[in-house]
């Protein structure tokens, strides 16, 4: 079985790019930490991903640098020659599912070393224009 989840933040803003036949394909990496630290310093691994399709154009529209990201796919490697005739490989993951790993509130709060303040939630107000309870939605307010 060959089934990876990962949970950290992007170290850079992703790529997204298109197929000379028109599928959306998004290239990224995440900075994961590692359980332990060495030294006193704790230690990242960086992962390189790609997204095809709507998963990729998901992650380009909704991510930036920093953000945190958790994402479930399988392990791929690649092998071809270089210019100079160089065997080349490649090792990334291939990204099924992705989904945030944060709050919107959070914001990018640097890689994933460096924790994300915490803050108190915010004190309850009085409903305004809530029907039953419920109260309306704004289209800015959803992530898609």
């Amino acid at each position: 079985m060959n089934r990876v989840v990962l949970v950290g933040r992007l170290t850079k803003d992703p790529e997204l790019r298109t197929t000379p036949s028109g599928v959306s394909v998004c290239n990224f990496t995440v900075a994961c930490d590692r359980r332990y630290s060495q030294n006193g310093e704790r230690q990242a691994d960086f992962i390189n991903c790609i997204a095809w399709r709507q998963s990729g154009e998901f992650i380009a529209r909704y991510f930036t640098k920093g953000n945190r990201i958790a994402l479930e796919g399988s392990i791929q490697t690649r092998t071809w020659d270089d210019q100079n005739g160089n065997k080349r490989y490649a090792t990334e993951v291939v990204v099924d599912h992705a989904e945030f790993a944060q709050s919107k509130g959070e914001g990018n709060g640097g890689f994933a070393s460096q924790p994300a303040p915490q803050t108190a939630p915010p004190a309850p107000s009085a409903p305004s224009g809530d029907i039953d309870g419920f109260m309306p939605i704004e289209e800015e307010d959803l992530p898609f």
